[in-house]
């Protein structure tokens, strides 16, 4: 194995800083031989002295953090690559963290639950003379199972002028500036099915190519060359007209409502977070002038968790106003991490994963003003949770208009890598949320799948009012994939699959219609909308499976979509109409959609 980097000696100690579209796989991960970092921020939030848990601290072994006099680093990337690269349900989690700086002649590949991020507070104070690279050659050059894996905070040069970023969900691409174009295909141009990317700019073109589907926010692009069947840009500089569905982008001059993800950088020796500051009718990205706006923390006020760690502990250094930084690895709770002070940040590194080993909730957030969740994996356990993540408890009813939610980069699995059950995954009670990028996953493949195996009712719903999606994918629930009952809900993008395993039928019948929605709103609901949604169905089990439509809402004048399409993949199930009767069925085995461009 090439030489680990040598950790900083920065002195902080004393300061405070097809056949199915995806098959079965399980690759298991070794760890690493660690690799410490040095003594941050001893400093804590006031709390009484005799049970004070101290802020700040070492990020643990599996954060590997460079600067440019690093010795070995393309080594290292390689290593940890060739532990990650078909660890699809494995244990190894890494954070790759580059001090600003320039890199030269590198090329990070990445694999499973593998972050690679810069420390400065503008992607262009970190930047990569070469590239990061995601791409399909483990699994034959599909890349539709190239999950849990980020970038962001970078500058990049391509060494051939354009990246390749060839991913499916849950791998965002956030605040990174490219040099060059940007390619979302796998070499040879196999399937694809992502993505997310935001607050970025792309000097050059992007080429989807084989992607299904693209949601891009906030953003600024020097060209967009392609579509296959969904392509959705709020807020985006340079991104193509409306034209949906031929070509099928969609496109919204701005974003609603955006607050950018929470980011570890270093302020001299001293490691911070940022918090990047509320944006309504938001264009382009934030960091374009220099220093972005909003405020800053020191590491010192936050817990900084480590792998084995309970939940009875995350909690009291919640209650004595720490702030969570979780940082690599798997944590098994037996209750609820309780977030019950406003404007309290979780912050994970490197897929940190919580795990209800009891049935438990992973995490449940009071009525409050702006929390804000970013970057964790929540994996279900064997034991069935009646929820997995709660935003606000039942009945929520303060408003958060000024001071918002966001759950970003927050990561939902129900089985994969063995048996877990929920019966609803995400719960949204909190007026305002906002929910940028999710995927809530009940799996399709790995170890623990089968209709009853990994049973999961529902994906996300949402009782909330006034809470805005931005980049939602919901897959494979057993009834709804997403039910929304708050008024004035909103949502920019959705990807959705159902469930390949349904038995017949009658397993997914609904009362006197055929399947459930992926996306229904509530009977009672008078206001809603959405932009850029689509549904695919690929039952597996039982081709026959006919579902009535994949999006169901009530008929007010007040519920608005735009640019719907449904998609059966292979012939493997159909649907009847798009959105309740409306929308052409499909028909055969040619994956051609049926789609809806203005409902009603």
């Amino acid at each position: 194995m090439p030489t680990p980097p040598t950790p900083s000696t920065d002195d902080t100690a004393s300061r405070t800083p097809r056949p199915s579209r995806r098959g079965v796989l399980a690759a298991m991960a070794a760890a690493l031989p660690a690799v410490g970092l040095p003594v941050l921020s001893s400093r804590a939030a006031a709390a009484p002295a005799a049970a004070a848990l101290p802020g700040g601290g070492d990020l643990g072994p599996n954060v590997l953090v460079f600067d440019p006099a690093t010795p070995g680093i393309q080594g290292t990337l390689d290593e940890i690559f060739r532990r990650q690269e078909k660890a699809q349900f494995g244990d190894g989690r890494y954070q790759l963290l580059f001090k600003p700086g320039t890199y030269n002649g590198l090329n990070a590949q990445l694999g499973f639950y593998t972050s690679i991020a810069g420390l400065g507070l503008s992607p262009d104070d970190t930047a990569i003379n070469g590239d990061v690279t995601v791409d399909a050659g483990w699994f034959d050059g599909n890349a539709t199972q190239n999950f849990w894996r980020s970038a962001e905070n970078l500058a990049l040069r391509p060494v051939n002028g354009t990246n390749r970023w060839a991913v499916a969900q849950a791998a965002p691409f956030r605040r990174m500036h490219v040099k060059g174009g940007l390619n979302l295909a796998p070499d040879g141009y196999g399937w694809a099915s992502g993505g997310y990317l935001a607050d970025s700019r792309i000097d050059g073109t992007v080429g989807p190519y084989s992607q299904q589907q693209w949601y891009t926010r906030d953003s600024s692009v020097g060209g967009w060359n392609n579509a296959v069947w969904n392509m959705v840009f709020s807020g985006v500089e340079g991104a193509p007209g409306q034209s949906f569905p031929n070509p099928p982008y969609t496109t919204l001059d701005t974003t609603p409502v955006s607050r950018e993800k929470p980011f570890l950088y270093l302020d001299g020796a001293e490691y911070r977070v940022f918090l990047p500051e509320k944006r309504t009718n938001a264009r382009g990205i934030t960091w374009g002038n220099g220093t972005p706006r909003g405020e800053s923390l020191p590491l010192g006020e936050f817990y900084v968790a480590k792998p084995g760690v309970d939940a009875a502990t995350l909690n009291a250094a919640l209650a004595q106003g720490l702030h969570l930084l979780l940082t690599p690895g798997v944590y098994h709770l037996d209750r609820a991490i309780e977030v019950r002070r406003a404007h309290t940040v979780v912050l994970g590194l490197g897929y940190a994963t919580l795990v209800p080993d009891n049935g438990a909730t992973a995490l449940k957030v009071a009525d409050v003003d702006g929390v804000r969740l970013a970057g964790f994996l929540i994996d279900a356990g064997p034991v069935n949770s009646a929820t997995l993540l709660e935003v606000g408890p039942e009945g929520a009813s303060a408003d958060h208009a000024e001071h918002p939610t966001t759950v970003q980069d927050v990561f939902i699995r129900i089985g994969g890598a063995g048996v877990g059950k929920a019966t609803t995954s995400m719960v949204i009670n909190s007026n305002h949320t906002i929910v940028d990028h999710t995927w809530v996953w009940r799996a399709d493949h790995g170890d623990g799948v089968g209709w009853d195996l990994n049973r999961a009712d529902y994906g996300v719903r949402v009782n909330g009012d006034d809470v805005l999606a931005t980049g939602l994918f919901v897959e494979h629930f057993n009834k709804y994939d997403v039910e929304w009952r708050g008024e004035r809900g909103r949502t920019v993008f959705f990807q959705n699959e159902k469930a390949y395993d349904a038995p017949d039928q009658a397993a997914v019948q609904n009362g006197s219609t055929k399947g459930y929605a992926a996306y229904k709103v509530a009977d009672g609901v008078t206001t809603h909308e959405g932009w850029g949604l689509g549904s695919y169905c690929f039952y597996n089990v039982d081709p026959t499976i006919r579902q009535d439509h994949g999006f169901e809402a009530p008929d007010e004048p007040g519920v608005k979509f735009h640019d719907l399409l449904v998609v059966s993949l292979g012939g493997k199930g159909q649907y009847e109409h798009v959105i309740n009767g409306v929308g052409a069925a499909t028909s055969g085995t040619s994956t051609v959609p049926s789609t809806v461009v203005s409902y009603p």
